[in-house]
């Protein structure tokens, strides 16, 4: 039976958050509006058309949150600043409010011996930034550097352990390309202008960290997946490898020195070659401390012609009948190895850290209890994973559950649920569930 100490006792246990997500508060003491708060008031955006104002009330609720992170058995408890909250504007006022919440938190997590992980960047960008262009403006990066210098002096005494970004690729190609998260835009057009902001910031915000915290660790985190062409065939073959290109090379190669990978598909390569001059090179790459890796499912890829510029479609979980989650994500542990393995084959890459990993499924409270035990077969077969890739030589230090309750997930708003506890969203009562109670002997143990 795999336990917590099988992987080392310098080994960081973790559950993983987001400001937006969990906060609400929305509209309170001093909060700017997010394009998250813009994004869910327009029709048919959020399933059953709901809202993030007060999602799990964890603005005031803090105190018995963090005490049930420490509860639950685990060392770190990783959480993001909104950046709306410390700046109304996104730039220029300071909200002292917003500023003395985050100190609230910190100070909250110290006490209860737990480890803060501070995400900057988790998806919330304020509003008023948004009205000049967002990420595909050029002056999104002298307002990012800004809030990061913020927080920075702010936080920097009390938290050394820091994420510049939240999945780059997850937020440009969801909310400037394809338009179904905020703030709804499309177009290649859009993405690659975001792209290249966010490329350059997560290199600024990781140069600005490193200036003004000292003995900062400092990391930034990226959704991946093993991408696995459909059949052997050339023309899934390279549809596969357009993907992967996009999913799992876009961000962290830039960041790496490497540039943007731009090799055997002419969209990326021109893409590469306008922003390969050593300018461009220099000011994208960072020496990040550790990789924080956030993998849900691998994506199976078809040539499909009538896709325009990709030419490439997922061949859904269900349908190959492999097993899922409610989300439909396919549940493959070995895929979970592949895609570590991958990242831990980029030689300037110094460590790695599962920064989430979790499943959704529909859970139920029956009597005061939820059962949920295809969560704990999950977190089973997924850490059997995680450590053989850790005694196969692989360098990871840790490991955070997404998330610690149920929460606002976004697109899906509050109907899928991947906490370790329920959250009622009427009441706000919290209930652990099985996973958790498992997660409590598991890191005993």
């Amino acid at each position: 039976m795999i336990k917590a100490s099988d992987f080392g006792n310098d080994f960081s246990w973790g559950v993983a958050t987001a400001a937006a997500q969990i906060e609400g508060a929305s509209d309170m003491y001093g909060k700017g509006p997010s394009i998250w708060d813009t994004f869910s008031k327009r029709s048919g955006k959020i399933k059953k058309g709901h809202q993030l104002a007060m999602a799990c009330d964890f603005y005031h609720r803090y105190n018995e949150d963090i005490a049930l992170v420490k509860l639950l058995g685990f060392s770190v408890f990783r959480f993001s600043i909104s950046w709306p909250r410390v700046l109304p504007d996104g730039e220029g006022l300071v909200n002292e409010e917003g500023i003395r919440f985050y100190h609230n938190v910190i100070d909250e997590c110290l006490e209860q011996g737990l480890v803060p992980y501070v995400t900057l960047y988790h998806w919330d960008l304020p509003e008023a930034l948004e009205q000049e262009g967002g990420w595909t403006a050029f002056g999104i990066n002298t307002a990012f550097n800004a809030f990061v210098s913020l927080c920075a002096k702010t936080y920097g005494d009390k938290v050394k352990n820091w994420m510049v970004l939240n999945e780059p690729f997850g937020f440009t190609s969801l909310g400037y390309m394809l338009g179904i998260h905020a703030p709804g835009k499309t177009g290649l057009t859009n993405f690659f202008s975001a792209v290249h902001h966010t490329a350059i910031a997560q290199a600024d915000g990781g140069r600005i960290l490193r200036a003004e915290v000292s003995g900062a660790n400092i990391g930034t985190t990226y959704s991946c997946a093993e991408i696995i062409p459909h059949t052997q065939s050339e023309s899934d073959i390279l549809a596969a490898s357009r993907v992967d290109c996009l999913m799992n090379r876009l961000f962290i190669e830039p960041a790496l020195g490497m540039g943007y990978p731009g090799e055997d598909w002419e969209v990326m390569e021109k893409f590469s070659i306008s922003h390969s001059t050593w300018r461009h090179t220099e000011r994208l790459t960072f020496d990040f401390d550790f990789i924080g890796i956030q993998n849900y499912f691998p994506l199976t890829i078809r040539y499909n012609a009538f896709i325009p510029t990709l030419q490439a479609w997922e061949v859904k979980a269900k349908s190959r009948q492999k097993p899922h989650t409610a989300m439909g994500w396919e549940v493959n542990a070995d895929s979970f190895y592949n895609i570590i393995k991958q990242f831990a084959s980029y030689p300037k890459i110094k460590s790695l850290m599962i920064t989430e990993g979790g499943a959704a499924y529909h859970d139920k409270l029956v009597d005061g209890k939820v059962d949920d035990a295809e969560r704990i077969e999950y977190f089973k077969l997924y850490l059997a994973a995680l450590l053989r890739a850790k005694q196969d030589g692989m360098n990871i230090t840790g490991y955070m559950a997404w998330t610690l309750m149920d929460n606002f997930e976004w697109a899906e708003g509050y109907n899928a649920r991947f906490g370790l506890v329920h959250n009622d969203f009427k009441t706000q009562k919290r209930t652990i569930k099985a996973s958790g109670y498992w997660w409590q002997e598991f890191l005993k143990a």
